[in-house]
């Protein structure tokens, strides 16, 4: 990597030093000086023409000397990183889960051009699955093999409400990240009022509480000296933060509190509230999160982590295959990488929870409750615990009751 970044370096030296665009200009100043004295005296064009050999010859010259060095440079960094990074075979599928998954893979790039506002392509892609199919399953009629009809299963694709559903979010995402429009947001989560609240999720708090931070700054979430549009403001509190009090009183309260502040706002310890430039960003993952999980869908894209998950393990993939091919040794384990890998901790999910206390995979019907102190067991087992009154917790001192657990999602 050493070598890379030295050969780097040096070519954006000779770019720095190099003289090519100020003999280009120069080239270019000749020519306009010419063809301004032919305007004006058409009878000297011959003298004119012949006057400019020498200029321009020399001038192309230097041209082409500057790029000579800026062409050696790159054929240098070129070759550093062939060095670095070998053209080396990518691991066989052999081991590939998904070699004869060609409908859920379908599924997933269809899912993500979905996700990214991407309707047109993802239209496209599923058309081409569509005729593909079709022309498969005229081949399987005229050869008699039915297994080939299976390759491309049409009804695994996105439907078309989960397509209409996608551009409903795309569309009001757009409203909020570009328009910095709240409404169509707070209108979806007043309509999914209860299936966000049986989440316990905090949505749409968040966005009338960005909308009152909103109009204070006068539509802008801009650091101001200025008063801003409290008066806006605090009439929006009046009508919307009523049904907020039972459960968000406390955030209620500092935010018409901070009011009191308005001189000096920027200075006071509400000063993050109301200016917090990553609050619209924050806004906008917490919305697609709770969008997604509605729809029963993870809030990021599977193509997209696999494919990042995938690229970190390569690496190590690949010195594994020259290893095992050095030592004659075969990967016989099935379903189950032959070595660790390290991956960041986002992309660690853990969607079985065995129960601690039974040593029983927890299922729907015995899902995973999280008591006050933080401690996981199954529902069975805490039933059995608890046996209708308050117990103590088998991992700590802490006593609690039934009534007091969570259920967990995984």
């Amino acid at each position: 990597m050493d070598l890379v970044q030295k050969e780097h370096e040096r070519v954006l030296r000779r770019l720095k030093a190099s003289n090519a665009l100020k003999n280009v200009q120069s080239t270019i100043d000749i020519l306009q000086s010419a063809r301004d004295n032919i305007a004006a005296d058409p009878s000297q064009a011959g003298a004119t023409i012949a006057k400019l050999q020498n200029p321009v010859k020399h001038s192309f010259d230097n041209i082409n000397d500057s790029l000579k060095e800026t062409h050696s440079g790159l054929n240098k960094y070129t070759k550093s990183l062939d060095k670095l990074f070998k053209d080396r075979p990518l691991p066989n599928s052999e081991h590939d889960a998904l070699s004869n998954q060609e409908q859920l893979i379908n599924r997933a790039i269809a899912m993500h051009l979905l996700r990214e506002g991407q309707f047109s392509v993802a239209a496209t892609f599923l058309s081409e699955i569509t005729d593909q199919k079709s022309m498969l399953e005229e081949e399987s009629v005229s050869r008699s093999n039915l297994q080939t009809s299976n390759l491309f299963n049409i009804d695994e694709v996105p439907s078309t409400e989960i397509r209409k559903q996608f551009a409903s979010m795309y569309y009001i995402l757009h409203e909020l990240k570009e328009k910095r429009n709240l409404l169509p947001a707070i209108e979806w989560s007043r309509e999914n009022r209860e299936s966000l609240a049986a989440r316990g999720s905090n949505l749409e708090f968040e966005l009338c509480r960005l909308q009152y931070v909103w109009l204070y700054h006068n539509k802008s979430l801009e650091p101001t000296d200025s008063p801003g549009n409290w008066q806006a403001a605090v009439t929006y509190a009046r009508q919307e933060f009523q049904s907020f009090g039972p459960r968000y009183l406390p955030e209620i309260q500092k935010l018409l509190g901070a009011m009191a502040f308005i001189p000096n706002l920027h200075g006071s310890p509400y000063a993050a509230t109301f200016n917090n430039p990553t609050a619209w960003e924050e806004v906008s993952q917490s919305f697609t999160r709770e969008f997604c999980s509605l729809l029963g869908l993870s809030a990021d894209s599977p193509l997209y982590i696999a494919a990042t998950a995938g690229a970190i393990a390569l690496p190590t993939l690949l010195k594994l295959q020259t290893i095992m091919k050095a030592k004659r040794t075969e990967w016989t384990t099935e379903n189950e990488l032959p070595v660790e890998i390290s991956l960041p901790p986002s992309y660690l999910f853990h969607s079985i929870f065995v129960c601690p206390v039974s040593k029983e995979q927890a299922t729907d019907e015995n899902p995973p409750m999280m008591m006050p102190c933080g401690h996981v067991i199954a529902e069975e087992s805490l039933k059995r615990l608890s046996k209708g009154g308050r117990f103590k917790c088998p991992y700590c001192p802490n006593e609690s009751h039934c009534k007091d657990a969570r259920k967990i999602f995984l």
